[in-house]
C-alpha cells in the first residue's frame, strides 16, 4: 500500500479512538437521562437517533427511485461482469430510454483477461456495450480515478460504484472493515475531483421536505417523505440549471458492511463516513438514500469478488437489503 493508503489508515485509526470513546460518553449520558425520567413518573426518553420523529411505514406501490436522467454523463466504477451497465441501455427504466449510450463509462479495477476469467459473461456483454458505443475500460483504480488515462482532466454528473469492497479476503474483522474504510473513503476523494460544477441538487419539492438536506437517514420512498407514490418520477429534477455531480454508493443493509465506518454499526455508517471523514478528505453531504432494486435493472446480476463469491455463490450479507447512499460535495467539487 501506497503512503498515502498508510496515512489515512493512521487517521483512522486516530479518529475511531476519538469517536467511540465519545459515543461511549454519549450513551452514558443518555442512559442517566432516562433513569433520571423513568424516577419521575414520566415517559423515557426517545433514542437520539430518532430525532423525535416516527418514520412512516414503507408504502410498496411506491415506485422505485431511478438516481439518473437522460442528460447525464455517467461513469460506473468497480464493474464486475458489465450487466448493470447494460441494464443502463438494454430494457432500461423508463426515464432512461433516450439516454445516448455513449454518456456511459464503464470501468472494473480488473485486467480485461482478468475479467473474462472471473466473469466468462463478461466478455459477451462488453462487446455488446462497446458496439453500442458505451465506453469501456479495465485495470481503473477506484481510489486513483483522476490518475488514469482515459479519465484524466473529465468530470460526471453521477459517479457510482454498486458493491464496493477490498476483495482481499482478511479473516480478522477489525483488519477487514479497515481495509474497506480506506477503500471507500479513497474513493470519495478520488470521485470529489472529477464531479461536475454547480449548485447542490435538490431533489424534493421544498413543501415537501421532511428535514433539511444533510441528515443522516435522509430516505425517500422507503421512509415516506413524499406522500403521494406519483411524486416519485420527479425525484431527479427536470429543471434545466447544470447541478453539481453527486456520488452514489451501493451497500448491502446487513453486516458486515455496515460496520464500514468509523462510527458504531448502524445503516448510517456510510453517511457518517462520508461526511465526517479524516482531515485529508473533502466533506459530503447525503442528499437521500433508497432502496436499490435489483429488479428494475433489466438483466444485471450481482457477481462478487474472490473465490466462489466470484461467481455469485458467496453467501455474505444474506438478509437485509441493498441500499443506495447519494451524495454531493459540501463545497464546490475540486479542481485537480
Amino acid at each position: 500500500m501506497g503512503k498515502a493508503g498508510k496515512n489515512l489508515k493512521v487517521a483512522l485509526h486516530s479518529q475511531q479512538s476519538r469517536l467511540k470513546a465519545k459515543e461511549k460518553l454519549s450513551h452514558a449520558t443518555q442512559v442517566a437521562e432516562q433513569k433520571l425520567t423513568r424516577s419521575k413518573g414520566k415517559q423515557p426518553l426517545r433514542p437520539n437517533n430518532s430525532k423525535g420523529k416516527q418514520k412512516l411505514i414503507s408504502d410498496p406501490s411506491r415506485r422505485p427511485t431511478i438516481p439518473f436522467a437522460a442528460s447525464h454523463k455517467i461513469l460506473l466504477v468497480g464493474e464486475g461482469n458489465f450487466s448493470f451497465a447494460r441494464s443502463l441501455i438494454q430494457d432500461a427504466p423508463d426515464a432512461l430510454q433516450s439516454l445516448p449510450s455513449s454518456n456511459i463509462t464503464a470501468t472494473a479495477y480488473d485486467t480485461e483477461e482478468q475479467c473474462y476469467s472471473k466473469y466468462p459473461e463478461a466478455e459477451g456483454i462488453v462487446s455488446f456495450l462497446r458496439c453500442k458505443d458505451v465506453e469501456v475500460h479495465f485495470g481503473v483504480d477506484g481510489t486513483r480515478l483522476e490518475k488514469h488515462s482515459k479519465l484524466k482532466g473529465r468530470r460526471w454528473d453521477r459517479i457510482v460504484w454498486n458493491f464496493p469492497h477490498a476483495g482481499k479476503g482478511i479473516a480478522d474483522q477489525d483488519r477487514n472493515i479497515l481495509s474497506n474504510q480506506v477503500l471507500i473513503l479513497g474513493f470519495l476523494l478520488s470521485a470529489a475531483k472529477m464531479l461536475e460544477l454547480g449548485p447542490a441538487p435538490s431533489f424534493l419539492p421544498s413543501s415537501k421536505k421532511k428535514k433539511k438536506t444533510g441528515d443522516d437517514d435522509g430516505d425517500d420512498e422507503d421512509e415516506g417523505i413524499l406522500n403521494n407514490p406519483e411524486d416519485l418520477q420527479f425525484l431527479d429534477s427536470p429543471s434545466a440549471v447544470k447541478t453539481r455531480g453527486t456520488v452514489l454508493v451501493t451497500l448491502r443493509n446487513v453486516a458486515p458492511y455496515i460496520e464500514w465506518s468509523v462510527y458504531s454499526s448502524s445503516s448510517e455508517d456510510l453517511p457518517r463516513l462520508a461526511k465526517n471523514p479524516p482531515v485529508s478528505n473533502p466533506q459530503y453531504t447525503l442528499l437521500r438514500s433508497f432502496r436499490f432494486h435489483r429488479d428494475i435493472w433489466k438483466g444485471y446480476e450481482h457477481r462478487m469478488t474472490k473465490g466462489e463469491r466470484a461467481h455469485g455463490k458467496g453467501t455474505t450479507g444474506e438478509g437485509g437489503e441493498d441500499r443506495t447512499w447519494e451524495f454531493c460535495l459540501q463545497d464546490e467539487p475540486l479542481i485537480d
